[in-house]
């Protein structure tokens, strides 16, 4: 009975778990960026500019000051236009953009940007491969199956867990918002720039935390069958 109870909820966090990390994989939201100026020639009118990006896309549209503009909401769907500009945000993060920076921090900044994409698939790639093990583990009670799922739920977290660590370092410290401002009011009359970590970023570290726990209840399931069968 507790070994059923152990495999029901291994399976529970482990969907959920695969589910949160997916959603945040497909997801454009990672980063939500809102930036407001008087640039080139409508420096009478405020103008906000609203940013959005993930793995996939970085996406941006225009809209005018009018109060709250700030609030994350206005990055709900809803509350976009209907079309908007879109490019591919491994040759464009923000603030970069192709062809406007030099090509030093433009190369640096693509290079970082795919080591992200990569440990992000490697994640992804472990996350199914768990799933599908313990599918397969479950008809025939194979406790070497559900040792090697509950490794693999483990190995997702970890992965995930640095693509978090490095996309913090990357909104703090490698992303030059300095240097993208000063070369922005080059042609704005006032600029600033703001940033926020987007609802796929949150997603990420509860999927971490559900992965972790399927993963060690699996690897307990797998031990007792071991043990005892």
């Amino acid at each position: 009975m507790r070994l059923n109870i152990a495999i029901f909820f291994g399976a529970l966090f482990g969907a959920l778990g695969v589910l949160l990390f997916l959603v945040a994989f497909g997801s454009d939201y990672w980063l939500l960026a809102t930036e407001v100026g008087r640039c080139s020639g409508e420096q009478n009118v405020e103008n906000v500019t609203y940013h959005h990006e993930g793995f996939f896309w970085r996406c941006w549209f225009n809209g005018i000051v009018e109060k709250n503009e700030s609030s994350i909401w206005a990055f709900w769907y809803t509350n976009q236009p209907p079309s908007k500009n879109c490019t591919h945000a491994y040759l464009s993060p923000y603030p970069f953009l192709r062809g406007q920076h030099n090509s030093t921090s433009y190369d640096s900044a693509v290079i970082y940007r795919g080591f992200w994409a990569v440990l992000m698939l490697l994640g992804v790639v472990a996350v199914v491969t768990a799933s599908f093990l313990i599918i397969c583990a479950a008809p025939f009670a194979s406790h070497v199956l559900y040792k090697a799922g509950g490794g693999s739920f483990i190995a997702a977290g970890v992965l995930f867990a640095l693509v978090v660590l490095l996309y913090v370092i990357w909104v703090q410290a490698v992303a030059d918002m300095e240097s993208y401002t000063s070369l922005k009011l080059k042609d704005c009359l006032e600029f600033s720039p703001s940033v926020l970590y987007g609802w796929s970023f949150f997603l990420a570290p509860a999927g971490i935390f559900f992965s972790w726990l399927a993963g060690l209840l699996f690897l307990v399931v797998g031990r007792h069958i071991q043990l005892h069968h």
